[in-house]
């Protein structure tokens, strides 16, 4: 028995995938090389507006998990990013010798550093976010009329859904 057949009996929706035709497999995959061009373009363009373009993707994903999570040591940063303890270490030496990360005796553990952000550094992320934001706001206003604004905003709900499943 088909798929199809399967969601069927048992009450589900089959699946969008398959009850599309060969053309609109294709579009699909249009679709999804266009948008993953077009979010590189804007994440490029997000570090240019933010100054923050000599930061490596792994060393961005520490500083987002200090900034949500708060003050960790490299052995909890490493388990969290499933990295080896030596390597994430590698990568904290970098932050810190960068003056983004500063470190702080473990009080229950002397032989751990506790980090965190540097306050001059989360000065810089909070000030980046403002730009990229102030950038983007005014791309919005400037090159989009209402109307596009309004289908950007229904984009924005499809790619939530993209996302979310």
């Amino acid at each position: 028995m088909s798929t199809t057949d399967d969601s069927a009996e048992s009450g589900e929706e089959p699946a969008v995938s398959d009850t599309q035709t060969d053309e609109q497999r294709q579009r699909a995959k249009a679709l999804a090389g266009d948008l993953h061009s077009i979010v590189g373009r804007l994440k490029r363009r997000f570090r240019e507006e933010s100054k923050a373009r000599d930061l490596t993707p792994s060393q961005w994903s520490v500083l987002r998990r200090l900034e949500l999570e708060g003050p960790a040591t490299v052995t909890s940063l490493a388990r969290a990013e499933g990295m080896r303890p030596q390597s994430m270490g590698a990568t904290v030496a970098v932050l810190i010798d960068k003056g983004v990360l500063v470190g702080a005796p473990d009080p229950d553990d002397g032989r751990q550093t506790i980090l965190s952000i540097s306050p001059t550094f989360f000065d810089s992320l909070t000030k980046g976010r403002a730009a990229r934001d102030m950038w983007l706001k005014g791309a919005i206003q400037a090159r989009l009329s209402p109307a596009e604004q309004e289908d950007l905003a229904r984009a924005i709900e499809l790619l939530q859904r993209l996302v979310d499943t």
